[in-house]
């Protein structure tokens, strides 16, 4: 039984060695810049293991007909193996003039598969169906479905994450067995424009650091404590907020806007994590920034040598306070 594992994973090794070394061969072999297109020049076509089947089985019958001088027989081998080749031929023109227009995906932190949306065009000419996306098990966990309706499609590609910063992508490949899986017809994109991964929050930490300067901050809140002003009654206003003297003078239903205080904008400083190394204070300060927008509070991140961010709110802001702790320099 040892003996078998040990046979089955050299076989594996020089399988994938074997994979690396014709991938090493095909186009492109750089990076480029999308929109890309796929011609007859990107375009490689190999049997399946179900077309190599095929192939041996029509041999082995043309060898048959002809030994025999069995005519129906060799009529027969000629028209599957006509069938087989214009098989080949339908594989290739689903990718003949297809173009990969654009590929995006929403930052995620480091450790959380990110799901990457790759754009494709072609002219609608024909239907372009069966059609997958991966990159090779490279950083991929699965296949993406990629069907074009009306000459556009999207395929949504899952790949791991395992450090923050910029992610460079492998090379894709798009690639199809229809229409008969005799073949299989693929053809590659090496994308050159990064996507960003987000530091990982830490997990469990203090609590958030209170709200300091000189300016306090008010939000309005129905439950607040100080009235902020009076507006028009709305359908699901409470009673309790409806101010019935200056209705009875106005003769228009009036409520009471209240407002809460919220305090001051909460500073996150690097130089208040001393004692702490550079990729913990990162997780620290990407957790806070995930609780000040939970909370809704106004946040300022001040890291070395970088302007402050904020005082601000809102996905924008946090978008550019995670950016900036991702593309720290790594410790």
């Amino acid at each position: 039984m040892a003996q078998a594992g040990t046979t089955t994973a050299t076989a594996r090794g020089r399988l994938s060695e074997w994979r690396r070394r014709l991938l090493a061969l095909t186009r492109p072999r750089r990076r480029e810049a999308l929109p890309a297109r796929f011609d007859r020049r990107r375009i490689y076509v190999l049997p399946t293991g179900f077309g190599a089947f095929y192939g041996a089985l029509l041999a082995t019958m043309l060898l048959g007909a002809l030994n025999y001088n069995n005519n129906p027989a060799l009529l027969l081998a000629l028209l599957l193996a006509g069938a087989g080749l214009a098989s080949l031929i339908a594989a290739q023109l689903q990718l003949s003039g297809l173009s990969i227009v654009a590929i995006d995906a929403e930052p995620v932190p480091a450790g959380q598969p990110m799901t990457v949306r790759v754009h494709a065009r072609a002219k609608p000419d024909r239907a372009r169906r069966g059609l997958r996306v991966d990159d090779d098990g490279a950083l991929g966990t699965g296949v993406a479905s990629l069907d074009l309706d009306q000459g556009a499609g999207e395929a949504a590609l899952r790949l791991t994450t395992e450090r923050r910063g910029w992610l460079e992508l492998p090379r894709l490949r798009v690639w199809t067995t229809r229409p008969l899986g005799l073949a299989r017809a693929w053809a590659l994109v090496w994308p050159q424009a990064p996507l960003l991964v987000y530091p990982t929050p830490e997990p469990h930490g203090p609590p958030l650091p209170t709200g300091g300067g000189d300016q306090a901050v008010t939000r309005l809140h129905p439950a607040g404590d100080d009235v902020h002003h009076l507006r028009a009654y709305r359908p699901g206003d409470a009673r309790r907020t409806i101010a019935w003297k200056h209705s009875a003078r106005r003769d228009i239903l009036l409520v009471r806007e209240y407002e809460q205080p919220l305090g001051g904008d909460v500073e996150l400083e690097w130089q208040h994590l001393n004692g702490l190394d550079q990729e913990a204070r990162i997780s620290r300060l990407a957790r806070w920034v995930d609780e000040a927008e939970r909370d809704g509070c106004r946040y300022r991140l001040s890291l070395p040598h970088q302007p402050a961010l904020g005082p601000g709110s809102g996905h924008a802001h946090r978008h550019a306070c995670l950016r900036a702790l991702a593309l720290m320099p790594h410790g």
